[in-house]
């Protein structure tokens, strides 16, 4: 190996670290409303009984958020570079949860998180982005992989940070935490193949050449609908543990704290699962289909544990999350999918759609809870999401070991 492929490794790893590092605090932030939902609202006096339907307010602003800064730092991303996103990102999530610490009513929560989330949606984009194009094409699941494992841990610091602290404290350590990241952010190089493009004359960060073509706009549809079950999971199955507690009859309130820390917790495995299922086979799009059939079984042991305990639903999220684990997985595929000039659009707006996703899963969710019951609804609707993504990955192309230095016209 000569001593530039060296140099280029070397750097290429420090992106990795540093990504990864960015997605902890991203996932840090992102979560941690859901842990801190009853205690906080206890405390700015929302009644027990409107608590689900506000959580799911408030959690849907933040969603909206992720879906506008999707396409937004998408954009900037392809126009003016990844390097840029991740800055002016982390800048805006940082101090829009320092601004959480001090909200005392229920739609300037709302407001809040939906500017919380506009920030976060450009930090696992760009830095997927970022990885995919700067490491060796047979080597990028590992890269890919790495971010996300690490990543999640967040959530896992995110529950800690919530039972030594208040619920404002928790806000404000996740801001400071983005802060803090800003500095080591200073060095970090931007992406020779975006070097590349960037005086050709080709669009770039063109949003809307998504739909002007068809094929295109299929391959990108597909790329969003992997990805669906996903977040349902995490947004309705775990985060409303109380709720389906109560539907299951459960001995004790289920903590949706506790929930997403071993969700997260197998979130973490279950990505270095599926990176490594993906390189060994070669083929990412056999590991998401396993992934969406772990879904299946685990959603419905969940649904179906009757009496549930408290330990036993520890372990079911813990599972559920390992079955979820294939979410660095979508990413890359998406990342591969698509041409340097809109790369980061893709690899930015997909994570964020799907995880805006949930706001149209969480209606179509409480149509059924209305006609029948949570525990229905929520069967029906893993079997709905997981059957539009396993139709969605049997339309995309094999994307692993794809050389990603190539355009879109």
């Amino acid at each position: 190996m000569t001593k530039k492929s060296l140099s280029e490794t070397k750097n290429a790893w420090l992106l990795v670290i540093v990504a990864a590092l960015g997605y902890f605090v991203d996932i840090y932030d992102l979560v941690v409303f859901s842990i801190v939902r009853v205690q906080s609202f206890r405390d700015i006096g929302i009644p027990e009984e409107e608590m689900r339907i506000d959580g799911e307010y408030v959690l849907n602003m933040q969603m909206g958020g992720l879906l506008l800064g999707g396409i937004l730092w998408g954009i900037l991303g392809d126009r003016f570079g990844r390097i840029k996103v991740l800055f002016g990102s982390i800048l805006m999530y940082s101090l829009a949860n320092i601004a959480n610490g001090f909200v005392q009513d229920i739609h300037s929560y709302a407001i809040v998180r939906l500017v919380a989330g506009i920030g976060l949606a450009g930090e696992l984009g760009a830095g997927i982005t970022l990885v995919s194009e700067s490491m060796q094409k047979d080597k990028r699941g590992y890269g890919t992989m790495i971010v996300a494992s690490i990543g999640v841990l967040g959530a896992v610091a995110a529950y800690y940070v919530s039972e030594l602290f208040d619920w404002r404290n928790a806000y404000f350590a996740g801001g400071a935490m983005g802060l803090l990241l800003l500095i080591l952010r200073v060095g970090t190089f931007e992406s020779a193949m975006f070097k590349g493009v960037e005086d050709k004359q080709v669009e770039k960060g063109k949003f809307s050449m998504l739909f002007t073509d068809k094929e295109r706009f299929k391959r990108y549809l597909y790329c969003l609908l992997i990805g669906l079950p996903i977040w349902f999971v995490v947004g309705i199955l775990v985060t409303q543990a109380p709720e389906f507690g109560k539907a299951l009859g459960a001995p004790v309130t289920l903590s949706a704290g506790k929930g997403i820390l071993f969700t997260y917790l197998g979130l973490s495995l279950g990505d270095v699962l599926a990176g490594l299922f993906a390189q060994l086979t070669k083929s990412r799009r056999l590991a998401v289909f396993l992934f969406q059939v772990l879904i299946i079984a685990t959603s419905s042991w969940y649904l179906s544990s009757e009496g549930l305990t408290e330990q036993r639903f520890h372990w079911i999220a813990f599972f559920m999350g390992i079955s979820i684990g294939y979410w660095a997985t979508f990413v890359t595929i998406a990342s591969e999918q698509f041409g340097t000039n809109l790369r980061a659009t893709v690899t930015t707006t997909a994570p964020n759609f799907v995880r805006g996703a949930l706001i149209p899963s969480t209606l179509l969710f409480e149509f059924f809870v209305r006609h029948s019951d949570i525990v229905t609804a929520a069967y029906v609707m893993i079997f709905l999401l997981t059957g539009v993504a396993i139709f969605a990955l049997s339309q995309l192309k094999e994307s692993f070991d794809r050389d990603l230095d190539f355009v879109e016209r």
